[in-house]
């Protein structure tokens, strides 16, 4: 049977968001769009003049603006936070990957696993000996869940994702497609000839509420735990490596690696491509801004910046200086070229 699409009216939206409308109450709403879009069923929101009037422009439907904003004559929705407003009507379109209920005919279940009766396991879906799914998990088509891993109430793993073994997980998280938990750690040491596996037999835990984004990785600690706390989200393509700890409600974007023993914080925002040396701390409360380089340890809340990560300030002190360089550069040969005139008269 063909699912169908979420579909409103302004009307309906009014109510629901408990705000005022301004335009036809039986217009219809049939997905969320930004404010510069050309499309006559899409609502957008409006947060600053600016955003105004690229809407006024546009061919947008429709749009949630607060009451300092009023569009000149296109139908509008007042609310207090259109932005807030904006993430309940996302909430009311978005759309959950379908999935079969129960356990698919094509799936491989060990007869040792443990599955709750609300769990769903989609086609070619593997499941492992040992393996424990609580109530409410869905298992995309395609994902693998290793021995002895322990899915908590309501965690989803998306299609081709990877558990390989050992991986705990809370309550409510997400594992999107392509990522991969409990790999080796990467793990070497050199007898003299070449470089000798070191054995990664330890395991992955996250917290309640994490996210892991597309083909991102966790790895296997060598003994012990890599662990994410409760609430982080990591970003597609971010890297943790073996034995590292990330503390509560952290957030990384993209491309950042996180080398081995690392300790991450509380409440820390890292942004993309930073890089993290292993065995530093990183204490609750930093801000890193993009391709930082963490290489020792940072023990004051706050915003760092650069290659070695220094306080914003003083980062970007010295990224101005850097642009004046060939000036200065060309003011020093010129004074070295005056004291060697001076020097031979």
């Amino acid at each position: 049977m063909a699912r169908v699409k979420p579909r409103t009216t302004l009307g309906e939206l009014a109510k629901r968001l408990g705000g005022e409308l301004h335009g036809p109450e039986e217009q219809p709403v049939e997905r969320p769009v930004p404010a510069d879009s050309d499309d006559p069923a899409g609502l957008a929101f409006v947060s600053s003049k600016g955003f105004l009037e690229v809407f006024e422009r546009s061919g947008a439907g429709a749009a949630l603006v607060p009451g300092h904003l009023r569009p000149s004559a296109k139908p509008h929705i007042v609310v207090d936070d259109p932005r807030a407003a904006f993430g309940m009507v996302l909430g009311m379109f978005d759309r959950p990957l379908p999935l079969n209920p129960g356990i698919h005919p094509t799936a491989v279940v060990s007869p040792e696993a443990e599955v709750a009766p609300t769990a769903q396991i989609g086609a070619y879906a593997v499941v492992e000996s040992g393996a424990r799914l609580g109530p409410g998990v869905r298992v995309y088509p395609f994902a693998y869940v290793g021995e002895d891993c322990e899915l908590g109430e309501g965690t989803v793993v998306f299609p081709h994702a990877v558990l390989y073994r050992d991986v705990t997980t809370g309550k409510r998280c997400a594992i999107h497609a392509g990522a991969v938990l409990g790999a080796d750690g990467f793990g070497y040491v050199w007898d003299g000839h070449q470089r000798v596996k070191i054995p990664q037999v330890g395991r992955v835990v996250l917290g309640d509420d994490v996210e892991i984004g597309a083909n991102a990785a966790v790895d296997r600690a060598t003994a012990g735990e890599t662990r994410v706390g409760t609430g982080t989200k990591l970003d597609n393509l971010v890297q943790v490596g073996h034995n590292v700890r990330i503390g509560e409600h952290t957030v990384i974007a993209a491309q950042t690696g996180i080398s081995g023993s690392t300790t991450v914080g509380n409440r820390v925002t890292v942004a993309g491509q930073v890089a993290f040396s292993d065995h530093v701390e990183v204490c609750d409360d930093v801000v890193l801004g993009g391709r930082t380089a963490v290489i020792q340890n940072i023990r004051e809340p706050g915003e760092y910046l650069g290659f070695p990560a220094r306080p914003l300030g003083e980062a970007m002190r010295a990224l101005s200086l850097a642009t004046k360089l060939p000036e200065l550069a060309a003011r020093l040969r010129r004074l070295e070229e005056r004291v060697r005139d001076l020097e031979n008269e």
